[in-house]
């Protein structure tokens, strides 16, 4: 491995936890608050979903940068694939529906719609992550 990869798989993997792991505590503890009520904690909360959601972006890019020469790899493109998936879940569904229960709390509405979505998703976006990980790391049909 060179040099430029090393650095790329540094950041690839510091981007994955310092971007991952925040989008997925802010996606997977929405409910508790929706729940609760709790309409200062569910805007910061969604706050954390849409900026560490595009930044997780990073992710991606440094992947990409470092496994350039190996993108026809099946992991690799399942890896991509998922990835792509889940900040759509995540960017796409959940983030709205945390600001769709934000409003409705704020009118004193009920937000148990949007709550039993995000628990769904959520911990479908978790789940992919993980599967990503393995991906990662065992690399089937891979050189390593």
């Amino acid at each position: 491995m060179s040099g430029t990869d090393k650095i790329l798989l540094w950041f690839h993997v510091a981007t994955a936890i310092f971007l991952l792991g925040p989008l997925t505590v802010a996606t997977s503890t929405t409910p508790r608050y929706i729940r609760a009520g709790d309409v200062a904690v569910l805007r910061y909360l969604n706050r954390t979903t849409r900026l560490f959601g595009w930044g997780s972006l990073l992710v991606g890019v440094f992947g990409a940068a470092l496994g350039r020469d190996e993108l026809s790899k099946p992991w690799l493109t399942a890896s991509f694939t998922l990835f792509i998936v889940a900040l759509i879940l995540l960017l796409v569904v959940v983030e709205p529906d945390q600001r769709r229960a934000i409003n409705a709390l704020d009118n004193g509405q009920s937000a148990e719609v949007y709550r039993g979505r995000i628990v769904a998703l959520s911990a479908s976006a978790a789940l992919i992550w993980l599967i990503i990980l393995v991906l990662m790391v065992w690399q089937p049909g891979g050189t390593h």
